[in-house]
C-alpha cells in the first residue's frame, strides 16, 4: 500500500475542500474525529459482526442490483470495502492536520504474528480497543501513540478480520478519493 501517495492524494482532496467551502483558519480536528468516529460505526454496519440479534451476520461484501441516477442498472462493488476506504480518508486527514504521517508507518509484515494469534475477544474487542485509542488520541497526552495503535488496529480488522489484501484497499482508496473529487465538482 502506497501510503505516501496516499497523502498526497488526501492532501488535494483536503485543501480543494477547505478553500472551495470557505473555511481557511478553521480548527476542522474536532470535526474530523467525528467524521471518523461515524464512518467506523458505518463500516461496522456493513460487517454486521456484532449483530447478534440478527441471523444475519454475514457483511455486506456486494451491491444489491441497483438503478443509478441515469436510469441504467449497475451492480458490484464492496460496500464493506467502500465504507472502510471511507475511514481511511479520514483517518489521513487527521494524521495530515497533526503531522502525525509517521505514526501511519506500520510495517505490512508486522500483521502476520496477529494473524497467527487472532484477535483476542473477536472483532468486537478488537475493534472497540481501536475506538478506545483513537479518542485516547483526540484526548490524552500521548496522542501520537494512541493514534498509531488505532491506525495498526483498523488495518489489522480489515487484512486479518476482513481479508482485504493492500492492494484492494489502496484501489478502493483511489477510486472513492476520485468520486469525492467529483461530489466537490457537483456541489456536494
Amino acid at each position: 500500500m502506497n501510503l505516501q501517495k496516499m497523502f498526497e492524494m488526501q492532501k488535494v482532496l483536503d485543501e480543494r475542500i477547505i478553500k472551495e467551502k470557505g473555511l481557511e483558519g478553521q480548527d476542522l480536528l474536532p470535526n474530523t474525529y467525528v467524521a471518523l468516529d461515524t464512518e467506523l460505526a458505518e463500516f461496522a454496519n456493513e460487517g454486521r459482526w456484532f449483530k447478534h440479534w440478527s441471523n444475519d451476520q454475514e457483511p455486506r461484501t456486494k451491491h444489491p442490483l441497483e438503478v443509478s441516477p441515469n436510469g441504467a442498472f449497475r451492480k458490484g462493488g464492496n460496500p464493506l470495502l467502500e465504507e472502510y476506504v471511507d475511514c481511511i480518508h479520514f483517518f489521513l486527514s487527521i494524521a495530515i492536520k497533526k503531522g502525525w504521517e509517521d505514526a501511519m508507518n506500520i510495517q505490512e509484515e508486522g500483521f502476520e504474528e496477529l494473524k497467527k494469534k487472532g484477535f483476542e475477544g473477536g472483532l468486537t474487542g478488537i475493534f472497540l480497543e481501536m475506538k478506545w485509542w483513537l479518542l485516547n488520541s483526540y484526548m490524552s497526552s500521548t496522542k501520537k501513540t494512541s493514534f498509531s495503535v488505532a491506525w495498526s488496529l483498523f488495518l489489522s480488522i480489515g487484512t486479518i478480520g476482513f481479508g482485504f489484501t493492500w492492494d484492494q484497499i489502496e484501489y478502493a482508496y483511489m477510486k472513492k478519493n476520485a468520486v469525492n473529487h467529483q461530489r466537490q465538482q457537483e456541489g456536494y
